[in-house]
């Protein structure tokens, strides 16, 4: 599979309903969240470092580390996908060098954020910020790198928690004034907080919602109502499958075996389907000697 449809994520933006990403962090995510008709996947930098590297999302994986990943992912998927590029992996030039990496790699957008380098996850202390300028050229660079303005540029600030909800919309103003097509105020801290951002800007605004993270929980519904248009959920896929593998690991170290768990596991049969198995055994019958 092939990410050809950049422009149907553009087109549903302006559609005005709100977008619903799933986080999608290793190939066997993707392939269930893009079967199940999301209008777009957003690809976690938190989970595919930690799922690819085993290593939390500090500033240690490279652009090579994450192009690799967006690669297979949008390889892999029909769904329009936001990939993570965290501060640009370098300078201005970095920058360009990374959003031709990943349109052309298939990506429908790039999220680029202010923080210092290296940068460190959202909702997660000690995060700092670059100056507002510096931001800005990334994104004037950003733009003028793209092949097509179909591939998204997502602006993300994570002023609000070093610096104040003030600073976070001055910011947020900067950046849509420098061209970019989706803003992303990194976690508010109240419902108020939120209609504040959602009054203040009429263009696409996306919402981070992070079990356990600074954002209050919200539906999709009442986000839309405040004022936003896509609603990312980047780690409900990999805490929820930690959880379910300390549950059937604890069970066999336990000597307890999966006997009692199987039917609330993922059954083999559908895993094979999912993975594209089918494909293989037909082309293993066409071609038996």
């Amino acid at each position: 599979m092939t990410q050809t449809n950049a422009l149907t994520l553009k087109q549903k933006l302006a559609g005005g309903e709100i977008l619903v990403a799933p986080g999608v962090f290793d190939m066997i995510s993707v392939r269930l969240a893009d079967q199940m008709g999301f209008d777009c996947l957003y690809m976690t930098g938190f989970g595919t470092v930690a799922s690819y590297l085993g290593e939390p999302d500090a500033g240690l994986a490279t652009y090579t580390d994450m192009l690799n990943r967006v690669s297979a992912f949008c390889g892999g998927s029909r769904t329009p996908m936001i990939c993570d590029g965290d501060t640009g992996y370098g300078g201005l030039l970095n920058v360009a060098h990374t959003v031709r990496g990943y349109e052309r790699a298939g990506a429908a957008g790039i999220q680029l954020e202010d923080q210092e380098f290296p940068k460190k996850c959202g909702h997660t202390p000690g995060r700092r910020v670059i100056a507002a300028q510096d931001m800005v050229n990334k994104i004037k660079v950003a733009r003028e790198a793209r092949a097509s303005d179909e591939f998204l540029i997502v602006a993300r600030t994570d002023a609000r928690t070093s610096l104040g909800l003030d600073e976070a919309l001055r910011r947020a103003e900067q950046y849509a004034n420098a061209g970019a097509d989706v803003l992303f105020i990194e976690s508010p801290e109240s419902e108020k907080e939120l209609e504040i951002i959602g009054k203040t800007f009429d263009m696409p605004l996306l919402v981070n919602i992070v079990e356990g993270g600074r954002t209050p929980q919200l539906t999709p519904a009442e986000l839309q109502r405040l004022g936003f248009s896509i609603a990312i959920y980047p780690a409900s896929g990999f805490l929820a499958v930690a959880q379910a593998l300390e549950k059937v690991y604890g069970d066999i170290k336990a000597l307890r075996g999966t006997r009692d768990t199987e039917k609330s596991l993922y059954s083999f049969a559908k895993m094979c389907q999912l993975l594209g198995f089918e494909a293989v055994w037909e082309f293993d019958r066409q071609h038996a000697e």
